[in-house]
């Protein structure tokens, strides 16, 4: 059984093209707030291994798999944005620069041994004028999203270059998540 610990449709497309679905989805509910001094990549890992062991004890024996996507710019953690005045104060930090956005995957096997993998994306917006940032927010694509954008939206009109793994800027970096699930599932192989 593969129990998926996020409630993003996101999650659940990209976990599609590696062949699979969730016999469960069963979102964690946990205090997604940044530790003091917590690097965006330290976040990233701690959220992805903290939901991955809420949602597996309530699923003994089952295979859960967790992810969190953070934002980085320095040490500096962006906001999942709610709201319009986030998503320009974002928007404008991160026109015509350099990011990093991290998404840390963890499985949980049948036994509850946790795994966890890293993907490390960087990203490079043009210059965002206040067209292009009226444009973005009138979208409405950046609600809830790390950063205030989605790669998978309007935003990546505006990517002048993105080295990494689309995937995991979009939530679910699909050859970390494959290569997990595969050696939770008894040495089988997942997804070919």
């Amino acid at each position: 059984m593969l129990v998926l610990a996020s409630a993003s449709p996101r999650r659940v497309e990209l976990l599609a093209r590696l062949g699979l679905a969730a016999d469960i989805i069963d979102p964690a509910d946990i205090d997604e707030t940044p530790l003091a001094g917590e690097t965006p990549h330290d976040h990233a890992v701690r959220l992805a291994c903290e939901k991955c062991g809420a949602v597996a004890a309530r699923h003994p024996g089952a295979i859960v798999l967790a992810a969190d996507t953070v934002v980085g710019v320095g040490r500096r953690i962006l906001p999942k944005v709610e709201d319009e005045a986030t998503a320009r104060k974002c928007l404008a930090l991160l026109s015509g620069r350099r990011h990093r956005v991290t998404t840390a995957v963890a499985v949980a096997d049948a036994g509850g041994l946790i795994r966890q993998r890293v993907s490390e994306t960087v990203v490079i917006f043009h210059r965002l004028d206040a067209a292009a940032v009226d444009a973005l927010i009138a979208a409405g694509d950046w609600r809830g999203k790390a950063g205030g954008y989605a790669l998978q939206g309007s935003a990546e009109a505006w990517v002048r270059r993105l080295s990494g793994s689309w995937s995991g800027v979009v939530g679910l970096p699909l050859a970390e998540t494959r290569a997990l699930l595969a050696a939770s599932v008894n040495g089988g192989t997942i997804g070919g």
